[in-house]
């Protein structure tokens, strides 16, 4: 493992569960990547990183209930932990921090 750092995929699937709530289980984080950056994921990207999240301590999940509608299959629901909150206020910090680092005149981006 690389450590407590997160990946930017990390930090997508992390936000993302924090955007869904108590929606948050693997095929709506999915959906939700797609549809909000127009971004094609595939399922065992995003298991592999759900697995590993939750070995950092940054995820816990918990099954929901056995539906008619998914055979009796259960849905793994996501919720992002204390750890993973603060480790997501640290990476937006240090982005923060870089943005405005840099000279208006390094980048010519036309933001203000």
């Amino acid at each position: 493992m690389k450590g407590k750092h997160l990946g930017e995929f990390e930090e997508i699937v992390l936000l993302t569960i924090g955007i869904l709530y108590d929606e948050a289980y693997g095929i709506a984080v999915r959906n939700e990547i797609q549809n909000r950056l127009n971004r094609k994921v595939g399922l065992g990207a995003l298991h592999a990183t759900l697995v590993r999240l939750e070995k950092k301590g940054y995820l816990n999940s918990r099954l929901g209930e056995a539906t008619q509608k998914r055979g009796g299959k259960r849905k793994r629901y996501y919720q992002v932990t204390t750890s993973g909150q603060r480790s997501l206020l640290e990476t937006r910090q240090t982005r923060e921090q870089l943005w405005s680092a840099i000279p208006k005149s390094a980048f010519n981006l036309g933001l203000s």
